[in-house]
């Protein structure tokens, strides 16, 4: 398949920093799919002279490696990775070459130290915006470490085998030939479940915060920055980095910026956070939080950390129906991300609860792959936009119920139907999907939190103008808050606007 003349001047520039010569080796036979791999793989190797090609046998056909002159570094292809995986690819070509990975040095060194052999599998597609978080992340480690290998496999190409793995939904991850994980997963957490938890001992030697940020998405990283320009000593303590704005597709909102996406923008707010010399832990998640003189934040793994201040910005997360057969087959048919495992259902029956404007528009979504979106909406209306109702009911392989309650998702190794209740009659009443894909909005982090800090009905925290909750020298923002709109730009002056709060607390106290 040629490619177009974007991408190649996209991708010219980047081939002219190539450091050492690398070899492109390819596994192709006679079918379709093996001629547009190996016309991809050729034109990519005709544009420098730094790049050789090779036939070889790869344990997938169609497949190719990507390795050095006359050294392996285990990463491979099958598939063509365009679409989200098209920067996958060029980072693999640099990095094999001899340019380092961008990775902190501590990073590099728990990756090195890695002394058995592990060879990953990651199952992606090219719509997902999460896989290439979990394809960039095994190559690097596969650059770093000899003992580590990965093969990116594209589930369109490799439908059989996806059918096969029982693999619904993406990224899927086995290590060995056993499976290692499924979802959204940072390198760091790759490597916790490789080598185990940081230990309490290593938070010992850390002295006292003036600001302590828990939580790094968008409110937490601007907290951070405004904090950390005022010369004081500012700490973030996160999960991950980045939050639910790493699932997010498309973002037009976010003012300068005309548009962008989840993870490019986290990437560029975690790069400004780095700037400011910010003490970012993450991997770890705060247990508790207490005001004495100063406040304690105790971690799940035992270690406590003090700071004169602190801001709780630990977002929210996907609301789950708390239906039977939810949890059983949450990656089994149960889903929550239209984007990133639609294409997995091709040509299949799926249902969509909720219909807000993410449950309306993941139903547009899906009905230009899947066979027939039923959207199922607790209540009388829906309460989405009217532009995206009127496209919704555009769309000849939709039904909207309305009024009804998703009662059960069935199944047996995988999900099967959807059951529910019609409000008005009382009829119960089964569906026959193979994917269900749930968007009922979001449900604040905040159940570690004790009972001294003031929450709504909702469990979402209470704070003044300036951030500041019922505890003195505890402030919140973001969509942990009670703020009226969750949006990405709101999380963030809501974040300013706590640190400058906190900055003020410490003046005056």
């Amino acid at each position: 398949m040629a490619l177009d003349q974007e991408i190649k001047a996209q991708l010219a520039g980047y081939l002219d920093l190539l450091e050492q010569n690398i070899v492109l080796k390819v596994s192709v036979a006679t079918d379709e799919n093996s001629q547009k791999l190996l016309e991809f793989v050729t034109e990519i190797a005709d544009m420098s002279p730094k790049i050789r090609l090779e036939h070889g046998s790869l344990s997938r056909t169609p497949s190719f490696s990507v390795e050095r002159e006359n050294e392996d570094f285990g990463i491979a292809f099958a598939g063509i990775p365009l679409g989200h995986e098209f920067t996958s690819l060029i980072l693999a070509l640099l990095q094999v070459s001899g340019r380092p990975p961008k990775i902190s040095e501590n990073l590099a060194a728990q990756i090195k130290r890695i002394n058995k052999p592990h060879h990953f599998e990651s199952y992606v597609s090219l719509t997902c915006h999460n896989c290439p978080d979990i394809v960039q992340a095994l190559n690097i480690m596969s650059v770093l470490n000899p003992n580590i290998s990965h093969t990116m496999i594209e589930g369109g190409m490799f439908k059989d085998e996806v059918e096969a793995k029982n693999i619904m939904a993406v990224p899927t991850i086995f290590e060995n030939g056993v499976l290692f994980g499924s979802g959204r997963m940072t390198i760091e957490q790759i490597i916790i479940k490789i080598v185990g938890e940081a230990d309490a001992s290593e938070f010992e030697a850390k002295d006292p915060f003036d600001v302590l940020v828990i939580g790094g998405g968008p409110a937490g990283a601007s907290a951070a920055i405004y904090a950390a320009r005022k010369g004081i000593r500012t700490g973030i303590v996160a999960d991950t980095f980045g939050g639910q704005v790493l699932e997010t597709l498309s973002i037009e909102n976010v003012i300068g910026t005309k548009y962008t996406e989840g993870p490019k923008l986290i990437a560029q707010i975690e790069e400004h956070v780095n700037e400011y010399g910010v003490d970012v832990m993450k991997q770890v998640r705060a247990k508790s939080i207490t005001k004495n003189e100063n406040v304690e934040v105790t971690l799940e793994n035992g270690a406590v950390l003090t700071t004169k201040t602190a801001i709780i910005s630990t977002g929210a997360r996907w609301r789950n129906i708390g239906v039977p057969g939810e949890q059983e087959f949450k990656n089994k048919g149960v889903a929550y991300c239209p984007h990133c495992d639609g294409p997995l259902f091709e040509g299949k029956n799926v249902a969509v609860v909720g219909g807000g404007n993410s449950g309306i528009e993941a139903a547009i979504d899906l009905a230009g792959t899947v066979k027939h979106v039923t959207v199922l909406e607790f209540m009388p209306e829906l309460k989405a936009d009217d532009v995206l109702q009127k496209r919704l009911y555009s769309l000849q392989n939709v039904t909207v119920l309305k009024n009804v309650q998703t009662k059960e998702i069935t199944g047996q190794d995988k999900v099967n139907g959807v059951t529910y209740v019609n409000r008005e009659t009382g009829e119960e009443v089964h569906v026959d999907v193979e994917g269900i894909f749930i968007l009922i909005g979001l449900a604040p982090n905040t159940e570690w939190l004790g009972d001294d800090i003031e929450r709504n009905k909702m469990g979402e925290i209470i704070t003044n103008k300036h951030g500041e909750t019922s505890v003195p020298g505890i402030f919140a923002a973001g969509d942990c808050t009670d703020s009226a709109y969750k949006q990405i730009i709101i999380s963030m002056g809501s974040g300013a606007t706590a640190a400058l709060g906190a900055f003020d607390y410490m003046i005056r106290n």
